[in-house]
C-alpha cells in the first residue's frame, strides 16, 4: 500500500465521523488491524477490504486500488 491509498482510508473514516475503535468493531477487525492499515503496514483481506468499503458506503477503488 502506498501513503496516497492510506490517505484515502483515513480521510473517507474521518469524513464519516467515526474512530478507529468504532470503524473497527463495524468491521470486526480490531482498532490496531485498523491503524496499521492506515499506517500502510498491514494488507487487509478483500473480506475486510469491502467491509470497510461498505460500511464508509465507498468503492474498492476509492480507497483501495489506485
Amino acid at each position: 500500500m502506498d501513503d496516497a491509498k492510506n490517505e484515502r482510508l483515513r480521510s473517507a473514516r474521518t469524513e464519516a465521523g467515526l474512530s478507529q475503535q468504532q470503524l473497527a468493531d463495524a468491521v470486526g477487525a480490531t482498532r490496531q488491524t485498523i491503524g496499521l492499515i492506515e499506517a500502510g503496514r498491514y494488507n487487509p483481506s478483500l473480506k475486510l477490504c469491502t467491509a470497510i468499503c461498505k460500511t464508509l458506503d465507498k468503492t474498492l477503488n476509492d480507497l483501495f486500488w489506485e
